[in-house]
């Protein structure tokens, strides 16, 4: 007991010392969210000795008393425990050896091997062993220091903290038993049954179970990680709101957003404001200021400048609508498949194939691209649109497409000449991103311009038939055929008649084609004089909205709950 009593006495400077500066750093830390505390020390009362089964004094230290066996204290509503203790009554403070124990009504409980306690200041320093109890939460270190003014306690060589849901653990630490709120610096790691959360730097409540992030931070679950450097996590429901490009990742997919929400126990998460959603297993993204993603049904849905970009083949697509959703079907089956949805004011670019549409699906079932409602496709100098196109792709390149009903194709030649065709309906076939041959069937009409070997055009072809099967090398059309026997005409150059020189429902859309990645946010609408004639036509299936309406209502009322 006396080596103990000397080796205090010893390194008392260097412990003030060090002392006051984790008390200014934890103060630093702290006064960024809480209130600043009056520092203004209460009057200062007596501690009272109660019991001790022997009281004796010692010479080499005549200003303590030495007390041994069942030796109780009183301080205020305080009553302290030990073995055996040093007392000294006129300093108002003692030294507690074995089994130290403090009582502070059914609030708090404070055990330790040793202690040594001011009654002036009210501080208690506990070492070795130590347990600090608060009904449901219990805080374990070998060096703690508890102020009762501030009713907190601090430690500074490791400790960890439990309640009924978390384990934490950090190297440095204060808690508050009044306000259950704590302070974590240095390896924290917080620890749930349903995931792990490491940072420098944490503040934690025991009451609400909720940590806020103040600093860089990891947290892995079964299936997915987190990573944010300022935000809340309420551990208790499982809810995080995150901000500044916080970053949710879940089986090769990964959400980052300006601002993060959350919900783990719904597997779902919504981004806002410069968001980007990354399949880095399909190699396709979406982008936009909202989106959501569940990932117990792989559901998405971006909006507002929402943009997906399909990369899987090095030239990338990039698709711009209104709404975006992305749907999986028969999950972890062998019949599992995907649809991207786009509504309203579609467009997309790529180098070798540009388009524009009201709506579109595509689904990996068929590797097939459907555009609805006014549909214009273009390839190269290759224009073709009509009610519905059906574009199906090969390895993400385009093998054949499929325009139903008021079909038109159109080659630009000059500035002046076009070769256009038209029927009811039309397959285009591709081979390495170009179309090489395109069949139209029924009520064809056509208007061709053969060429010498040199590109010169010869003359006007104006035709009309059945069927057509036309040839295509180098994006530029070969030759034609024509079934049953056509009924046309033949016009030289010199001769080519104004009226007949482009069919009653030619358009050249050159000026709603998407020019590069960035244009396809411009929409422009057809003139009024170049619409599709008024008839019932099919569109895409309606944007489901019921995916995620329940857990945005779930959501909320969580939120009033809090």
């Amino acid at each position: 007991m006396l080596e103990k009593r000397t080796e205090r006495q010893h390194t008392g400077r260097r412990r003030i010392f060090l002392l006051s500066i984790l008390c200014l750093f934890g103060f630093c830390m702290v006064a960024q969210v809480q209130p600043r505390r009056n520092t203004a020390r209460p009057a200062k009362s007596k501690v009272y000795l109660l019991h001790a089964d022997i009281l004796k004094k010692d010479k080499s230290n005549p200003e303590a008393q030495i007390l041994i066996g069942d030796v109780e204290f009183r301080h205020d509503s305080i009553y302290m425990y030990c073995d055996t203790a040093y007392f000294y009554e006129k300093a108002n403070s003692l030294e507690a050896f074995g089994n130290f124990r403090m009582d502070q009504a059914d609030t708090l409980k404070l055990f330790g091997d040793y202690a040594y306690y001011d009654g002036n200041t009210q501080i208690a320093q506990v070492r070795y062993n130590v347990r600090m109890e608060n009904k449901t939460t219990t805080l374990l270190t070998d060096s703690l220091n508890y102020d009762r003014v501030f009713n907190l306690g601090y430690f500074f060589d490791g400790g960890t903290l439990m309640d009924e849901e978390n384990v934490l653990t950090s190297d440095w630490g204060e808690y508050s038993p009044a306000t259950k709120q704590s302070v974590f610096n240095y390896d924290v790691k917080l620890v749930n049954p349903k995931f792990t959360l490491t940072s420098d730097t944490l503040r934690y409540n025991t009451a609400s179970k909720i940590a806020n992030i103040v600093g860089p931070s990891d947290i892995e679950g079964d299936n997915n990680h987190i990573y944010s450097e300022l935000g809340f996590y309420n551990t208790a429901i499982g809810q995080a709101e995150l901000l500044q490009r916080s970053v949710l990742t879940n089986e090769g997919k990964q959400l980052t957003g300006d601002s993060l929400f959350y919900d783990r126990n719904m597997s779902f998460g919504e981004a806002f404001y410069d968001v980007i959603f990354t399949d880095t297993v399909n190699k396709n993204m979406l982008t936009g200021n909202y989106c959501y993603y569940n990932e117990l049904t792989k559901y998405a849905v971006a909006t507002d400048s929402a943009v997906a970009v399909d990369y899987s083949q090095g030239d990338s697509l990039f698709l711009h609508g209104d709404t975006l959703q992305l749907f999986t079907f028969f999950l972890d089956t062998d019949s599992m498949y995907r649809e991207t949805r786009a509504y309203h004011k579609v467009r997309f670019f790529r180098t070798d194939v540009q388009g524009v549409c009201d709506s579109l699906v595509f689904s990996t079932k068929d590797s097939c691209l459907t555009m609805y409602r006014d549909p214009i496709l273009w390839n190269g100098n290759q224009q073709l649109l009509g009610e519905e196109v059906m574009v199906y792709m090969n390895d993400s390149t385009i093998d054949w497409a499929h325009i139903h009903n008021q079909t038109l194709s159109v080659e630009k030649l000059d500035s002046v000449n076009y070769n256009q065709v038209t029927g009811k309906d039309m397959k285009a076939y591709f081979t390495n991103g170009e179309m090489h041959r395109v069949d139209v069937i029924g009520s064809v009409r056509v208007i061709y311009y053969p060429m010498e070997k040199d590109s010169t055009l010869m003359g006007m072809n104006v035709m009309e038939g059945g069927e057509l099967n036309m040839y295509l090398e180098n994006r530029k059309l070969t030759r034609g055929v024509m079934f049953p026997q056509p009924k046309g005409t033949f016009y030289p150059m010199d001769q080519l008649p104004p009226k007949q020189m482009k069919l009653d429902n030619f358009a050249w859309f050159d000026y709603i084609r998407p020019l590069n990645k960035q244009d396809i946010f411009n929409w422009r609408a057809k003139s009024a004089d170049q619409v599709l004639k008024k008839s019932t036509r099919s569109g895409a299936p309606l944007p489901n909205q019921n995916l995620f309406k329940k857990d945005q209502v779930k959501k909320e009322q969580l939120k009033k709950e809090e």
